[in-house]
């Protein structure tokens, strides 16, 4: 499958075009059981994404280094992890990667009661001299629970401190018009996949029933193109299908 990759114009000051994707990564475990970090790059590389939103990572260990490192290297990318707790000693939760300079890392608690920890983590990262503002989420399964989440989300994303584009996505764990869409199309537009894909379902990856995955967006975001790749290899690589998007932000002139 052939992709098209955006070219950055340098002389262009009015617009950023860049390609992003979210992807559930199952751990790094294919459908057929085998964890294989470099088949996740694979799928990755294959996408040319400029900024990743990963879910389901797991991290450094005492036995040594983590999926997230494998990953960057591979790709060639910077990372943050946002770790939500620990699977058998090592760190586990969400991890953002970058082609562009990662300029601030935090992290926002979605645990409800006693279920298992969830968290949002936003990234800004430079696009020559402006500051995007990416939210990686993985919201919980019961009903309750991200109803919950999606408040809690949607306060942490209405910030009025937070000025400029904001790109959130993730893996919502929602395939209807929920409370986590429900809350968030209060302050944010979301992505209509209806406009791009006749086929639009993510999970599970061999065959996708469900839509799970999402991206939302604030500010003057233009979305130029979507895809859910369906390749050999990106059907067995994780239970997920990743989503891609080929965004346009308009920036001031400088």
């Amino acid at each position: 499958m052939t992709i098209r990759k955006f070219d950055q114009n340098p002389q262009s000051e009015s617009s950023i075009e860049f390609r992003i994707a979210t992807y559930n990564v199952h751990r790094c475990r294919g459908l057929d059981r085998r964890v294989l970090p470099r088949r996740i790059a694979e799928v990755l590389r294959a996408l040319e994404p400029d900024v990743i939103a990963l879910q389901e990572v797991l991290g450094a260990g005492p036995k040594g280094h983590g999926h997230d490192q494998e990953l960057g290297a591979a790709l060639g990318m910077g990372w943050v992890m946002g770790t939500t707790r620990l699977v058998r000693g090592r760190l586990y939760g969400n991890v953002i990667m970058s082609r562009f300079p990662i300029n601030q890392h935090t992290q926002f608690d979605l645990t409800w009661k006693k279920r298992k920890a969830r968290g949002c983590q936003r990234v800004d990262v430079l696009i020559r001299e402006h500051t995007l503002h990416i939210y990686n989420v993985h919201l919980g399964v019961g009903l309750r629970e991200r109803q919950y989440q999606a408040k809690q989300l949607g306060t942490f994303i209405g910030q009025d401190s937070i000025q400029g584009p904001k790109i959130v996505l993730g893996d919502f764990n929602e395939w209807g018009r929920g409370f986590a869409t429900i809350e968030l199309t209060q302050v944010l537009k979301s992505l209509d996949l209806r406009a791009f894909l006749k086929r639009r379902r993510t999970y599970p990856g061999v065959f996708p029933v469900l839509h799970l995955d999402h991206i939302f967006y604030d500010g003057r975001v233009e979305v130029l193109n979507v895809q859910v790749p369906r390749t050999r290899k990106s059907l067995i690589a994780s239970d997920h299908l990743p989503l891609v998007a080929d965004l346009r932000v308009q920036v001031p002139a400088r």
